[in-house]
């Protein structure tokens, strides 16, 4: 391997505290007792960097046309010093859609396990032990464990291509060139 491609692992692995103001975004959806729920997934260089999941309602959740598979996550700040995120795409016209304040639609505890999942995601582990991490969270109820495993769902599909694929292609290539 040469310098330039030892820069590049480095760079792709480094570990970016401070959060882009935009993401982009992957969106998938899934079920939680009967329930529809939706998780955004963000990206950092193609990585899962945070996840936020709400339900799919009319009423007090999200709504979201079922075509929008992608989109950008975007941290803003409120008056008061806050912040909120919010989710933008673009609709089938072009035109960008935002909905305002996905945190603000969470249930709590939802919400902070998402959190410390983000917390993971952004300090790189890797996806699959993240995976396993989430799969063995041992909660209290029926409805929170179906969320786990929509949580898991969604970020199942960044391991098959994901940075551990990339991790053992990598050493792999090591391995073949000494």
């Amino acid at each position: 391997m040469n310098n330039k491609d030892n820069a590049n692992q480095e760079q792709q692995y480094d570990v970016q505290e401070v959060r882009p103001k935009e993401l982009d975004c992957d969106v998938v959806r899934f079920q939680n007792n009967k329930e529809k729920w939706v998780a955004f997934v963000g990206l950092l260089n193609g990585h899962p960097y945070e996840i936020f999941t709400g339900l799919q309602d009319d009423e007090e959740g999200i709504v979201l046309p079922k075509t929008v598979t992608h989109g950008k996550i975007i941290k803003q700040t409120n008056a008061d010093g806050s912040h909120r995120y919010d989710f933008q795409f673009e609709n089938k016209r072009g035109y960008k859609t935002t909905v305002e304040g996905l945190s603000e639609k969470f249930n709590p505890e939802y919400w902070n396990y998402a959190k410390l999942i983000s917390g993971v995601l952004r300090y790189r582990m890797p996806i699959d032990h993240v995976i396993k991490l989430v799969s063995s969270l041992s909660l209290r109820d029926d409805s929170i464990n179906t969320w786990k495993n929509g949580v898991v769902k969604a970020l199942r599909k960044y391991a098959s291509g994901g940075q551990q694929s990339e991790d053992n292609k990598n050493k792999n290539q090591t391995t073949q060139q000494q």
